[in-house]
């Protein structure tokens, strides 16, 4: 009996409730897979998600840093506000899966399970809008561009909370390699934060034969590369982590000419804002130091992405019981640890208390391989979970 199973209660009415329409969700799902759309593109996919929360009740307000939207529900007296947030975008990548319902815009796929993520939270908003039991204020956040960490700042720049106030957020990640269905938790940092730099190391060309008659830019950015891990093992404490990858290196084009310049691109990470803001003053330090030891010079543009995403410790509590009360013991990831890929919730946790947490995908490929796909059987349990969130937070006698 897989992880799902076990963590099944045949007795559960949100789970009756919510396979009474399951296959719809599962069809709804592969469409976004089929029709997928960039940050800030989620035209098509924007308009079927109103379209289904206003066909169930919700005050629907659309066009919040473009394509989000905001799904408001009512019960009761004014009582608490919950926010659920689901990401709708999806990635620059050419699948390569095969499925039927693969994806039709070429060069473009959800290939992090944003498709998924949308689905789990109408499969979610159509049980509490039918049998939801709660008193107060839902709240469902669409967020678009999440994939290119601009989506959350933008919807929050543009009155997000102060137009649709929660009193906590939360929301989740599939994520492949962890038991299918299966919950994980992490209080305090859950994902790193994402920093970018482009640094281009400038010489002086000639030719192949006669280095000595040029500044060998290839050698001093080989050296940067070499002494840019001495500021992960030698700056950063040894308790603290931080994440220093050159993942793009461009120079020249013949194997006997000595280029002008090279150009490189990194991507810097880390769990805390003390090491980030490290990093931010070595590595640019480091770059120059380098270059100039061999007669060089460097340029460095170091662009800042978005923070870690730092749980809240009551909330992340809260969620983790929940998971506990409504699927069981056996449905938590113990030993679920903290990721060092980013995510850009982290502005919505700056803002309000919160959590995210993540449900596991099974044995799938991995998160933006081209071969990646949402595993349809975690979308039933996570659904649950919402709505089981959504009716624990919304109690009269929640404190």
């Amino acid at each position: 009996m897989d992880t799902i199973a076990q963590n099944t209660r045949s007795n559960d009415p949100i789970e009756k409730g919510i396979a009474a329409y399951l296959d719809e969700i599962i069809a709804l799902r592969h469409d976004l897979h089929q029709y997928p759309e960039l940050a800030f593109q989620e035209l098509r996919t924007s308009k079927l998600v109103a379209s289904r929360l206003s066909s169930w009740g919700y005050e629907v307000a659309t066009g919040i840093a473009g394509t989000g939207i905001v799904a408001t529900l009512r019960r009761g007296g004014d009582g608490k506000r919950i926010g659920i947030r689901a990401d709708m975008d999806a990635l620059p990548i050419e699948e390569a899966t095969d499925l039927a319902y693969a994806s039709s815009n070429p060069g473009v796929m959800h290939a992090c399970g944003h498709d998924g993520h949308t689905s789990i939270l109408l499969a979610a908003a159509r049980y509490l809008a039918e049998s939801g039991n709660f008193s107060g204020t839902l709240r469902l956040i669409f967020q678009p561009a999440e994939e290119i960490g601009a989506g959350a700042r933008k919807m929050i720049s543009e009155g997000l909370f102060e137009r649709f106030p929660v009193d906590a957020v939360f929301g989740l990640h599939n994520w492949p390699g962890v038991p299918a269905g299966q919950f994980g938790f992490v209080t305090g940092p859950a994902m790193a934060s994402v920093d970018q730099a482009v640094i281009r190391i400038v010489g002086k060309g000639g030719h192949g034969a006669e280095p000595h008659r040029a500044v060998d830019p290839v050698l001093a950015s080989a050296s940067f590369i070499t002494a840019l891990q001495s500021v992960v093992s030698r700056n950063v404490d040894p308790q603290d982590m931080a994440v220093a990858t050159v993942g793009s290196i461009h120079a020249g084009s013949a194997s006997n000419v000595i280029p002008e310049s090279v150009e490189m691109k990194l991507t810097m990470r880390a769990f805390s804002e003390e090491v980030r803001q490290l990093l931010q003053e070595r590595i640019p330090a480091l770059a120059r130091a380098q270059a100039e030891s061999f007669g060089a010079e460097a340029d460095v543009n170091y662009r800042l992405g978005f923070p870690a995403l730092i749980n809240h410790a009551k909330e992340t509590a809260f969620a983790r019981d929940v998971a506990y009360d409504a699927l069981g013991l056996a449905a938590i990831e113990k030993d679920f640890r903290p990721r060092t890929a980013s995510e850009d919730f982290a502005f919505m946790l700056q803002a309000n208390p919160g959590s995210y947490l993540f449900v596991g995908n099974g044995d799938s490929a991995p998160l933006h391989s081209a071969h990646y796909d949402f595993n349809d059987a975690i979308i039933a349990p996570a659904a649950r979970y919402w709505v089981r969130l959504a009716e624990t937070f919304l109690t009269d006698d929640n404190g």
